[in-house]
C-alpha cells in the first residue's frame, strides 16, 4: 500500500532540486583596495580617430569628491606631447566640457588631439568647496597624475602644456610661473612626480591680484583666496599671483586678451608680458580690439572670428613648442 504523503514529498524534493539547479552563481569578487573606481569607460568617438574617454579619477582630496578629467588621444601611437585644459567660471563655476562663448568645447579639444596631442581638460575644487590654493592644487596634481600614467595614455612626460581662459588662464599662468612650488602642491599620490609644464598658454586671466580693481557691489577675489572681508593682505594677493613667480626659468607662454574686455582689465595681460620678457621669459602676446571678456564681440560672427583667431593661436603656439610628430 503506497504511503498517503510519498507523492507530494516526492513532488516538493523534485522542486527543491530544480530550484537549486536554477539559482544564479554567486556573486564573483576579489579583494583589496580599488585604485580605481571598476567601472566601464566612459568612451566617445570624434572625427579623425580621436576618442575620448570620460571622467578619469585623477585625485581624491580628503574630506572632498573626486575630482576628474576627460582624456582625448589621437588615432596615431604615441608618445604624444600632452595639453592640460583648465576651464574658467570665476572660480565658481564652469566644467570641463565648457569653454567660454564655444558651444561644443569637446569637439574643439578633439580637434587639438587629432594633431598629434593628447588632451586633457581637468576640473578642480570651486571655492564653494575650498579656498585657494585648492584649485591650483588640483591643477599640479593633474598633471603629476597624467605624468606618471604617461606610458599607459601614450604621452610623452617631457612635452606638457597648459591653457586656460579667465578663471582657467589664472591657473594655468600659475602653473607655468610656479613650477615645482611646494606651497601650492598637495601631498599625495605621485608627490615626487613634476607638475612642470613646457608651454603655457593664458587667455584674459588675472596674473596679478594686487592690481585688480573690485568692481562696485562686488567682492573681487576676496572669497576664491579665503579673505573674511572683501579685501585680502597683501601677502595673500601675492601668493595666489603668477606674476609673483616669474623667473627666467619659466616655459614660452601664449598670452591672449580682448582690448575691450570690462571684467578682466587688459593691462593685467600687458604688465604679466611686461614681466616675463623682463625676466628673458619667450612670449608672444595676441591682443584681439572690439571684444569682451571670453573674446565676445558685438554680434556672433565677431564672437567666432575672434575666438578662432584665439584657437589658431593657441594651436600653432603648441605645434611650435611641443612639437607633435617628433
Amino acid at each position: 500500500m503506497k504511503a498517503p504523503f510519498a507523492t507530494p514529498f516526492a513532488a516538493l524534493l523534485v522542486a527543491l532540486a530544480t530550484a537549486a539547479m536554477a539559482a544564479p552563481p554567486p556573486p564573483s569578487f576579489t579583494v583589496g583596495r580599488a585604485e580605481s573606481p571598476p567601472f566601464p569607460e566612459v568612451v566617445a568617438q570624434f572625427p579623425g580617430g580621436v576618442r575620448a574617454i570620460g571622467d578619469l579619477v585623477y585625485a581624491q582630496p580628503l574630506h572632498y569628491r573626486p575630482l576628474r578629467l576627460d582624456l582625448y588621444r589621437p588615432a596615431a601611437d604615441g608618445p604624444h606631447p600632452l595639453v592640460v585644459y583648465v576651464h574658467g567660471g570665476a572660480w565658481v563655476t564652469g566644467t570641463k566640457r565648457q569653454g567660454g562663448p564655444v558651444r561644443d568645447f569637446p569637439a574643439v579639444l578633439a580637434q587639438l588631439a587629432a594633431r598629434g596631442f593628447v588632451v586633457a581638460a581637468v576640473e578642480y575644487r570651486l571655492d564653494g568647496e575650498a579656498k585657494f590654493p585648492a584649485a591650483i592644487e588640483d591643477v599640479k596634481a593633474a598633471i603629476r597624475f597624467l605624468r606618471a600614467g604617461a606610458a599607459g595614455y601614450g604621452i610623452d612626460p617631457a612635452r606638457v602644456g597648459i591653457f586656460g581662459g579667465s578663471a582657467g588662464g589664472q591657473l594655468a599662468a600659475l602653473a607655468g610661473t610656479a613650477c615645482g612650488a611646494q606651497a601650492l602642491a598637495a601631498p599625495g599620490a605621485n608627490g615626487p612626480v613634476s607638475d612642470c609644464v613646457q608651454a603655457a598658454a593664458s587667455w584674459y586671466g588675472v596674473h596679478d591680484f594686487r592690481t585688480v580693481p573690485t568692481p562696485p557691489g562686488q567682492t573681487g577675489p576676496a572669497p576664491y583666496l579665503g579673505c573674511p572681508e572683501t579685501t585680502c593682505p597683501e601677502e595673500t594677493l601675492r601668493f595666489a599671483s603668477p606674476v609673483a613667480y616669474v623667473d627666467g626659468e619659466d616655459p614660452p607662454f601664449l598670452l591672449i586678451h580682448g582690448l575691450a574686455d570690462r571684467l578682466v582689465a587688459v593691462s593685467q595681460t600687458e604688465e604679466f608680458e611686461a614681466a616675463l620678457k623682463a625676466a628673458g621669459v619667450p612670449v608672444r602676446a595676441l591682443y584681439i580690439p572690439g571684444v569682451d571678456h571670453g573674446l565676445v564681440g558685438k554680434d556672433d560672427a565677431a564672437t567666432y572670428a575672434a575666438n578662432l583667431e584665439a584657437l589658431e593661436a593657441t594651436f600653432a603656439f603648441f605645434t611650435e613648442t611641443l612639437r607633435p610628430g617628433r
